[in-house]
């Protein structure tokens, strides 16, 4: 400090030295005689609240002793106990569950509120990663790593030459970008204004040094080393070439851009298997104004750098649910520049003898739906489901029903997979 070292011989000299005092005395934290302090965090919060569930429990059963002494065998003591904590954790968790949705609410509705403020930025840089790694010497930024949802930049993952490959397989295929439709198919939607054309991997020509499939190579190896899943490329879908284009600060017209979105179920449900689970977004064009990247809810912004890539996943890998909405993300307005990548959803479940499209219909959801249909308690799903599930049964032979199960002509438990509409 500045008295320590006789710097204090001026009046401005002085101020400077009782200024620094007083920032040192603001920083110190006197504890006096009588005072309480408590240190809470989650951790203290969830320790003090078992203690406090135990000793609810403990003195429920020792009221139940003091009343019937000689009428509680030992096992009945710790039925009585095991029953007492069952129900105090039942209650916390759902006191957690609550609060758990109330602050996803106030999250959603935040990230709705930051979403024009960040498209529109234009000087709003990547988010700072929390990490970062290498993979086959390249840059690996983690943006966020959670069980059910994972974000991550990689640098220099797409080559010009790869990106040209693409673009001239593209160019003759290009067509108004679509969204799901729900029943399996796609619309044209004001929230999504784009230009894609689907591109299919010549796996035969990988041995020749094909561009396109050595591409497509490095995109499963990567979502391998991130995700324990060894995924291969039979059944998946086709590369997507994505092309925004930008027409200026003064077009009037609706920018090319794509909305928030999912690009799969991202309700925190378990996972149907043939779905998408992870995507890896590659940037061979980029705009010199707009087409970043956004995750809002995860506050997550990445402007996109040339030759980079964007992977994130919505599944955790060992409980096989889904991400509950962090993965929604948006691709801002192009005002300036062109914008063009190449995207490749990643299923998981598929393979040559069932592809991707033969999971993206109406019909297989609802299929899916009869799987552990429940007959005696049919009551409690959507009235449509229950329709849909007794007629399905029955047009595939299975007349009659047992202990809520659909049952064959000659009484056996029908199995899903020989169901036939």
């Amino acid at each position: 400090m500045c008295i320590k070292s006789h710097e204090c011989s001026t009046s401005i000299a002085v101020h400077q030295c009782l200024l620094q005092i007083l920032l040192v005395l603001s920083s110190v934290i006197i504890i006096k005689d009588g005072i309480k302090v408590d240190h809470t965090d989650s951790k203290t919060i969830a320790s003090n609240s078992a203690k406090s569930l135990l000793s609810t429990c403990r003195s429920t059963v020792q009221k139940q002793l003091d009343n019937n002494p000689d009428l509680l065998s030992i096992p009945t003591i710790l039925d009585s106990f095991s029953d007492c904590v069952e129900q105090g954790i039942v209650n916390e968790i759902e006191k957690a569950n609550e609060e758990i949705t109330f602050q996803a609410s106030v999250r959603t509705e935040m990230g709705e509120l930051l979403e024009d403020y960040a498209c529109a930025d234009e000087k709003l840089n990547t988010t700072e990663p929390i990490r970062t790694e290498s993979w086959r010497d390249k840059k690996v930024g983690i943006m966020i790593e959670r069980p059910s949802f994972k974000i991550h930049t990689i640098e220099n993952f797409v080559t010009h030459e790869e990106c040209m490959a693409v673009s001239e397989m593209a160019e003759p295929l290009l067509e108004d970008a679509e969204v799901a439709d729900g029943s399996g198919g796609g619309q044209i939607s004001e929230n999504r204004k784009a230009k894609q054309a689907a591109i299919a991997v010549d796996w035969e020509k990988e041995a020749e040094g094909d561009l396109i499939a050595q591409l497509s190579r490095r995109v499963y190896d990567y979502v391998n080393h991130a995700l324990p899943f060894e995924i291969k490329e039979n059944g998946q879908e086709e590369l997507m070439s994505i092309q925004y284009f930008g027409r200026g600060r003064d077009d009037d017209q609706p920018r090319d851009q794509y909305m928030p979105h999912c690009d799969e179920d991202c309700t925190g449900m378990a996972f149907r298997p043939g779905t998408r689970m992870a995507t890896i977004v590659m940037y061979c064009e980029v705009p010199t104004v707009g087409g970043a990247t956004n995750f809002r809810n995860a506050m997550v912004h990445i402007k996109p750098t040339k030759h980079a890539a964007t992977f994130f996943s919505y599944i955790d890998p060992v409980t096989m649910m889904t991400d509950s909405g962090f993965t929604e993300h948006s691709g801002c307005p192009v005002i300036e520049g062109n914008k063009k990548i190449v995207t490749q959803w990643v299923r998981l479940g598929v393979d040559d003898e069932t592809p991707w499209d033969s999971f993206n219909t109406r019909e297989y959801a609802l299929r899916s739906a009869c799987v552990d249909f429940d007959f005696v308690h049919r009551d409690r799903r959507p009235i449509l489901i229950r329709f849909y599930c007794v007629a399905f049964f029955r047009l595939s032979g299975c007349q009659n029903f047992r202990r809520g199960k659909p049952i064959t002509p000659n009484g056996s438990i029908c199995p899903f997979d020989s169901l036939q509409t």
